[in-house]
This record gives C-alpha cells, sequence and structure tokens, in this order.
C-alpha cells in the first residue's frame, strides 16, 4: 500500500494566512510512516509543525528522521519548530481546568496546542465537585484568565460549576473518563450541552484540539475590534 496521501501532497500552507492558524496533523489512523511524511511536507513551508494523537511509533520515527521533534506522550503530541500564529492575533491567557487527574491527558492537548499558537497557559487540575472546596480554592485565579477550558468526564458538572463563577469564555470538554452509564463520555457531553451556566460552548467528547482552536478564534475577533 502506498504511504503517499493527500496530505502530503496538496497541504494546506494557506491555512495560516486564512484562518489564523496553521495546519494540523491528525495521527490517529495514520501509520508512522504518513505522520512523518505529513510533517515533512507542511515544515517545508510553515517552519512549525503540531501533530495531535500520534502513536509511540510515529513519535520514534519522527525523531529519527527530523530534528528538533518534541513528543508529549500523555497527550500524544508531537511538535516540530517554533510556534505558529500571526503576531497581530493578541495572546490570550487561558486556564486550563480539569476535574481529575485522568482528564490529564485531554487537558494537556488543549494546553500544548494553545502554548503553539503564542497562548499563556496555567493549569488548574483535579478540583472535580467531589471536592468543590479545592476548586474554590482557586475561584480569584480563574477569574483573572482571558478565557477558560474545562475539562471533565464522570458526570461532567464542572463545567456548569465554573460557569456560574466567572463572566469569561468557558470551553467545556467532556471526555470519556467514566464508569458504564457514562457511555464513553457521552453523559458528560449531554450533562455540558444542558448546562444551566448560560453560555458554555462545549466541543466533542475528548477534543482538547477543538477547545484550543475555540479559543483561538475568540482572540482572533479581538484583534478585529482592537
Amino acid at each position: 500500500m502506498s504511504e503517499r496521501y493527500n496530505e502530503e501532497l496538496f497541504p494546506d500552507h494557506d491555512r495560516l494566512a486564512r484562518q489564523g492558524f496553521p495546519e494540523f496533523v491528525f495521527g490517529e489512523g495514520k501509520t508512522p510512516q504518513q505522520v512523518v511524511a505529513a510533517i515533512r511536507a507542511l515544515l517545508e513551508r510553515q517552519g512549525g509543525v503540531l501533530a495531535t494523537r500520534v502513536s509511540r511509533e510515529a513519535a520514534s520515527l519522527a525523531r529519527a528522521q527530523l530534528p528538533g521533534v518534541e513528543y508529549h506522550e500523555q497527550a500524544r503530541v508531537l511538535r516540530v519548530g517554533m510556534l505558529l500564529s500571526p503576531t497581530t492575533i493578541p495572546s490570550l491567557h487561558i486556564t486550563i481546568t480539569t476535574a481529575g487527574t485522568s482528564d490529564t491527558a485531554v487537558a494537556e492537548e488543549a494546553a500544548l496546542v494553545s502554548e503553539f499558537l503564542g497562548h499563556r497557559v496555567s493549569r488548574v487540575y483535579d478540583v472535580g465537585v467531589a471536592g468543590l472546596h479545592r476548586l474554590m480554592a482557586h475561584q480569584e485565579e480563574l477569574a483573572e484568565a482571558d478565557a477558560l477550558i474545562v475539562v471533565a468526564g464522570m458526570e461532567g458538572a464542572l463545567p456548569s460549576v465554573v460557569g456560574g463563577l466567572v463572566g469569561i469564555p468557558v470551553v467545556a470538554v467532556p471526555t470519556s473518563v467514566g464508569y458504564g452509564a457514562h457511555f464513553g463520555g457521552l453523559a458528560p457531553l449531554l450533562a455540558m450541552l444542558n448546562s444551566c451556566a448560560s453560555g458554555v460552548v462545549v466541543v466533542n467528547i475528548d477534543n482538547g484540539f477543538g477547545a484550543a482552536l475555540a479559543v483561538h478564534r475568540m482572540a482572533q475577533m479581538l484583534r478585529r475590534h482592537t
């Protein structure tokens, strides 16, 4: 089977100018050779590439063939080169919050993508509703951010609680962490969509990447009004 595919043949080099963020590489479902080929094709023009859902095997091959590879195994994020975001887009202070330690991998995906795009990231982890006093100890810190990404599994209650405490944008990420009736993340997804806190934005299950890009798009809106 050929290892060539569209991202290698037709990388979207114009995306950075068109949308304010570059083309990323989604590694899941690709062979290690395909992942490396896509990264190499983008590096020829971008100077920096970030890939998500990258396996250990693909990361090992990338390290062997490309200089300057950084691989974050827990988040399955691979980065080569410097951040890629137009200097005209404001750098936001994004605080990423998790309900539990089991949600860290998804949160770190969001954090690493946000940092790659030039934003400043703070982390407030393991402050779920089972120990609400831990969240309340960080209330001022949460309110000082420009935007929050809140990652939770189980019943997915944390974004509603956080959304009721702050007036800044909140992007909620349900995770596939939980027991049987959790349905692989469907239960927290539905809970977040039905949040009593008005205006909480919800992305797909385990989609830390999508949450980071949602906040980055908000930053681009600020550029238009400054």
